[in-house]
């Protein structure tokens, strides 16, 4: 690398699969001048995962020691060393380390830059069938639940689609408060270990879905919910919509699913009223 000049990488890496490594973070992994891993001893299992031998020097950036250690890697950018941030999954900064580091090379006037990757927060997105056009993400919200729910009214209004984290022992209380500052039926998808072996992406009301994570739910949680729909349609006037999907060949419970999550409607409620229309035709 040119060590005339030194730069910031912050590298995205698997989220699980680690097929989903680029071959420039391959790259980046052997040439890189220092290495600030979230967690050192994951970073050498993903290493040995990826038969990748590493050349510079490796440190620990974490939350602990993210205060104590950026200004020791911002001079050696400044000294024209190439730093690797890379966290334990994901992008760096996204609700993991990184932010403190990037501001530091700003404000010092040294170059920063990424290699994209994985993202659980643009994968659960993809994948939740719910609004994509429009989103916003929310990261973890606080762990007592009085601040949590307090925080979720003021999203009660939110129009745009909203992503969250949560820890799988707190997923159910987070769903059923959810549920209750959002309403039961808002549409959401709980995505749990994306792109690895036991991956589960369950689709349903904020009310279901507290009742099914009440069983147990293990691994990396995304949330995903609808945001909220102003002046929300009446499930009797969108019977000709889903008709029309069905006439199209789609299976009346999927065609019902997309028209209710389209015009905010509960599911349920939209599958009733076809089915009640059906019966005085």
């Amino acid at each position: 690398m040119d060590s005339a000049v030194g730069r910031l990488v912050l590298a995205g890496t698997p989220i699980g699969d680690v097929e989903d490594a680029t071959p420039r973070l391959r790259r980046l992994l052997a040439e890189a001048d220092v290495i600030a891993a979230e967690d050192t001893r994951r970073f050498l299992g993903l290493t040995q995962r990826l038969g990748v031998t590493t050349r510079g020097r490796i440190v620990s950036y974490f939350e602990g020691n993210e205060a104590a250690r950026t200004p020791a890697l911002v001079e050696a950018i400044r000294a024209g060393e190439t730093v690797l941030l890379i966290t334990d999954a994901g992008m760096p900064s996204v609700s993991d380390p990184g932010y403190r580091l990037v501001v530091a090379c700003v404000e010092a006037g040294l170059p920063v830059t990424a290699a994209p990757g994985p993202s659980a927060v643009l994968t659960a997105l993809a994948v939740s069938g719910l609004p994509v056009d429009r989103f916003c993400f929310e990261g973890f919200l606080p762990r007592k639940a009085g601040e949590r729910g307090r925080r979720l009214a003021e999203l009660a209004e939110e129009p745009r689609t909203m992503v969250f984290f949560e820890a799988p022992h707190r997923l159910a209380d987070f769903l059923g408060d959810a549920a209750r500052a959002l309403g039961e039926d808002r549409p959401a998808a709980v995505c749990r270990e994306l792109t690895k072996t036991y991956e589960e992406v369950r689709r349903g009301g904020l009310a279901e879905l507290a009742e099914w994570a009440r069983e147990g739910a293990r691994g990396e949680i995304t949330v995903v919910i609808a945001g909220a729909v102003k002046g929300a349609a009446d499930p009797a006037d969108l019977v000709d919509e889903v008709e029309g999907l069905v006439a199209e060949g789609v299976k009346l419970k999927v065609a019902c699913g997309e028209v209710a999550t389209r015009a905010g409607v509960a599911r349920n409620a939209l599958y009733e009223a076809v089915l009640a229309a059906r019966r005085e035709a």
